[in-house]
Order: C-alpha cells, then sequence, then structure tokens
C-alpha cells in the first residue's frame, strides 16, 4: 500500500439508525461501525477532509425520512463542526448531489469509502467515483450488508453478499483494502 496523501477524501456513506431496524434481517460484519469510528478518528486526528453521506428519503414511510427515528447518524459517525453532510436519496452518494464537483473544486485524487450497505449505496458509490477518474480506496471491514434473496427466490447470506461486492468492485473501481492498513497509510 502506498501512503494516502494529505488531502485524501475519507466518504462515509449512510452510517445511520435506519439499519438497526429488525426488518432488514441478519448483518454481516458487526465490527463495521467499529472499524468506520477508527477511520474517522484517523482522519482527524491528520487533518485530512472528511465528507458525511446521509440518505434522505421522501418517501414518508422510509426509515430514511427526515421525520423518522432511524434517519439520524450512528453514534459512530456524527458529524462534527466542519464537516460536510450531503444529502442524497438514491444510491450514489453522485447523482443529484455536488459530490463530484466539491472533490474536483478541493483537488481531491484519492477517496476511501466506508459506510452502509455493501451491495447497495457503497458499491454504487464506488463505482461511480472509480468510473469518474478518483483513486478509491474501499475499507471493506468498515462496510456491511444484509442477507439477500435472488429473483427466483435463492437465499444469499449477508457474508456472501458482502464478500461478492467486494471481489466485483476490487481491481475494477476501487482497490479493497482493510481498515488496518488504511490506517498505516495515514502516515
Amino acid at each position: 500500500m502506498h501512503p494516502l496523501p494529505a488531502d485524501a477524501v475519507l466518504i462515509l456513506i449512510d452510517v445511520q439508525q435506519a439499519f438497526n431496524d429488525p426488518s432488514w434481517g441478519k448483518r454481516n460484519n458487526p465490527r463495521a461501525e467499529q472499524n468506520i469510528a477508527a477511520l474517522l478518528a484517523g482522519w482527524r486526528a491528520t487533518g485530512r477532509p472528511v465528507i458525511h453521506i446521509q440518505h434522505r428519503s421522501p418517501r414518508p414511510y422510509s426509515l430514511f425520512h427526515p421525520d423518522k427515528p432511524g434517519y439520524p447518524f450512528k453514534p459512530e459517525a456524527q458529524p462534527v463542526a466542519g464537516e460536510p453532510v450531503i444529502y442524497k436519496d438514491v444510491n450514489s452518494a453522485f447523482i443529484g448531489t455536488d459530490l463530484e464537483q466539491r472533490l474536483r473544486s478541493a483537488g481531491a485524487s484519492t477517496l476511501v469509502i466506508a459506510g452502509l450497505t455493501t451491495d447497495h449505496c457503497v458499491s454504487t458509490t464506488t463505482r461511480m467515483a472509480g468510473n469518474f477518474g478518483f483513486d478509491t480506496w474501499l475499507a471493506g471491514d468498515a462496510a456491511a450488508t444484509f442477507d439477500r434473496h435472488g429473483p427466483d427466490g435463492s437465499y444469499f447470506s449477508a457474508g456472501q453478499m458482502h464478500d461478492s461486492a467486494l471481489a466485483s468492485l476490487h481491481k475494477e473501481f476501487a482497490t479493497v483494502v482493510t481498515t488496518a492498513e488504511v490506517l498505516n497509510s495515514l502516515d
């Protein structure tokens, strides 16, 4: 791993209370939030830029509607003063937001992505980041997802979904790394 540049941007995606709702089913990687908190602490300690992405649904019944208890960030990923929050209402943090413009204006070339869920918003944002030409790192152990069923009813465990999403992204859209590897690259 090469050292991360001083302007490497940490993008935390949808680390929100909504994902605590039991309706999601079984989840993998119970340490994801702990790893997200470690990344956030590393970024803050080194003065690197952080951007928080918050899913904001316009649908009143959604767990991500601003009036619902699932809308706020989890304690491990609370923004502090000066850390921007970008609101999105689709899977990609680039669509319908000024994320790309902010990154380009700041001259950012390297992104580190973490958050929820691996196979949905994290994957979609990571794919677009890679397509936009950013040197994109995905902290695979700082992401998590849930069990899923295929269109034919086939069952896929959260672990299978997570691992498959990471395998699909690695070396095509991003470099999948661990939290420890990222933190070791901050020096």
